[in-house]
């Protein structure tokens, strides 16, 4: 459960689930195969001190409940680069628990990372995505490339929801950004999906641009 390296994905949002159960339905992406759906339900709570140090220092802290397990997830400031539509930035996983105190959770670099963040501050919850997630493999030829996740996401802040979005990400596999696999062919066939848009945001800023300034 414990990793660590550079996320790398393709991020896009759209206006209703119309380009979701396109691709929900799609046998293959561009050059790619698409493996069967499999569907999952996700509780993602975004975690800040009081006085949101890790949003001064560009860092997210996500804490993802999912098949009976909760994983934290630390992700770095984005590294976009404005002729390339892939997202990347520096993400660090460990085991976390049901509570919102570090120090309760399995030892991880995630952990440690997260409490030099913290620096002595208090966690608390900022809001939570409750989000059904349909996930297909993505392979070419016989290399696995990554993972197609299409989101159906409830935003809830303050036990109320704040809005919603569908979101459609293609998370790249370590090995495959390793050797240089070339992702702009995959990215031009979901950009050809009509009503699905790149996005520049991450989840977090998507989120935080729906509620009021804390």
């Amino acid at each position: 459960m414990t990793r660590g390296g550079v996320e790398a994905e393709l991020k896009y949002t759209a206006s209703d689930e119309r380009p979701l159960l396109e691709l929900q339905r799609a046998p293959t992406l561009g050059p790619a195969q698409l493996g069967a759906p499999r569907m999952t339900l996700e509780l993602d709570r975004y975690l800040d001190t009081l006085d949101l140090r890790l949003s001064a220092a560009h860092w997210a802290c996500r804490l993802r409940e999912r098949d009976g397990r909760t994983v934290v997830s630390l992700k770095g400031p984005p590294q976009h680069r404005a002729d390339d539509p892939l997202h990347r930035r520096e993400e660090l996983e460990g085991p976390g628990g049901p509570g919102l105190d570090p120090m309760s959770w399995p030892e991880s670099p995630a952990r440690e990372r997260l409490l030099t963040f913290a620096a002595g501050g208090e966690l608390v919850e900022r809001f939570r995505l409750d989000q059904e997630r349909t996930e297909r493999s993505v392979s070419v030829g016989e290399m696995p490339v990554g993972v197609l996740s299409l989101d159906r996401v409830r935003v809830l802040h303050l036990d109320a929801e704040a809005g919603s979005m569908w979101v459609v990400e293609l998370e790249l596999d370590p090995a495959a950004v390793a050797v240089g696999f070339d992702h702009r062919p995959l990215a031009v066939a979901l950009e050809g999906v009509p009503g699905l848009s790149p996005d520049p945001l991450s989840k977090l800023e998507r989120v935080l641009a729906l509620l009021p300034a804390p």
